[in-house]
């Protein structure tokens, strides 16, 4: 008996700030809140600034360039996926608004990565067709 394929895990939002992040990924756009009163960015997504205390935001392109920040390998499989990838590099890229996100590495092998790597963020479509951002050199 072969092994069943194995699948992805994608995101399931349950929260609608959530699910909106996802909504603009859906679209290729890295989009992020941003506060209307002191201009603070923001990611993970929440209804209340941490800067200062407003409600009131907006969502917000990012530019999608940013530096790494930090970075872990991989050399053992999930339980739920993708054993033909490891070793691979689970990064935090700082983005140039100031926000730090977690994300995978495209275009550069693990033992390639070094702190302060330009990025640009690049958009997979995955599982369902949702579409995940991950991060890879930044081309000139």
């Amino acid at each position: 008996m072969g092994d069943a394929p194995t699948t992805r895990p994608v995101p399931e939002p349950d929260d609608d700030l959530v699910a909106a992040f996802w909504d603009h990924c859906a679209h290729d756009r890295l989009c992020f809140q941003r506060c209307s009163r002191c201009g603070a960015w923001r990611h993970l997504p929440r209804y209340v600034c941490a800067a200062c205390g407003s409600a009131d935001w907006q969502w917000e392109p990012s530019c999608g360039r940013g530096r790494i920040f930090s970075w872990t390998v991989t050399h053992q499989p999930l339980l739920r996926g993708f054993p033909e990838s490891v070793p691979y590099a689970v990064v935090v890229v700082e983005l140039e608004e100031g926000v730090r996100m977690v994300s995978g590495l495209r275009d550069l092998a693990p033992a390639a990565l070094t702190l302060d790597l330009p990025v640009e963020v690049v958009f997979e479509t995955v599982g369902n067709g949702m579409k995940l951002p991950f991060f890879r050199p930044r081309r000139a």
